[in-house]
């Protein structure tokens, strides 16, 4: 028999990916394009200046995805701050460019899904239109959500975190690189702080915060 526990993570799952897919696209495009306005031309030249969600994915970061069903990364998009003008400086710029991306989107989406919901409710035939559109509306929920929860685990300053470099670029220079040394096992820190929940005492709050004002009145 199917176990009726392992259907409904499938069916969270299939809520959950569109957002996924939605947010690592963004994320990484927009990492690229700021590259290339600060004159790297890398991230276009390698295809990942793209929208396509294929050209972004990362192994490990879907695994993490389908064991947190929230939390999740796609593959760094290739810079050279060598092309820059000042590399510290605009590494900070380009890895700020991501998490500002996720947190565009979501409020853009929490607005699509307070329209689409103030619409139905204005309609005689709401219910049943609700109850069509519920899926899309769990989609967008779960959307919001991942966007704002992949904003905030990419500003925690933990290489190859987006935050580390943020924290790079606004650090004196001698701090910066002291910084810079601990990256080869940066990963290694983060594996750490997810699988033994510490992460979550640091991020899930501010998520859950900024999220709940995004949805404010839907439950």
């Amino acid at each position: 028999m199917f176990d009726a526990s392992i259907a409904q993570t499938i069916q969270k799952i299939a809520l959950v990916v569109p957002g996924f897919l939605l947010a690592i696209t963004v994320h990484e495009y927009t990492h690229g394009y700021v590259a290339l306005r600060l004159g790297d031309p890398t991230a276009k030249l390698a295809g990942r200046l793209s929208f396509n969600p294929l050209s972004h994915i990362d192994p490990i970061g879907a695994i993490v995805l389908v064991l947190t069903q929230l939390i999740g990364w796609a593959k760094p998009v290739p810079v050279d701050p060598r092309f820059f003008r000042n590399p510290r400086t605009g590494m900070m710029w380009v890895s700020l460019g991501g998490p500002a991306a996720n947190m565009v989107t979501a409020v853009a989406l929490a607005i699509v899904l307070h329209a689409i919901l103030f619409v139905l409710g204005g309609l005689t035939v709401g219910q049943a239109a609700f109850y069509f559109l519920l899926p899309v509306i769990q989609i967008l929920r779960f959307a919001v959500y991942i966007n704002v929860a992949l904003a905030i685990f990419n500003l925690v300053p933990v290489p190859p975190l987006d935050g580390s470099k943020i924290l790079a670029g606004l650090l004196p220079r001698e701090m910066a690189y002291q910084m810079e040394r601990l990256e080869p096992y940066g990963f290694i820190v983060l594996i750490l702080l997810l699988f033994s929940g510490v992460i979550n005492y640091i991020i899930y709050p501010p998520i859950h915060l900024i999220a709940s004002l995004l949805l404010l009145g839907l439950g």
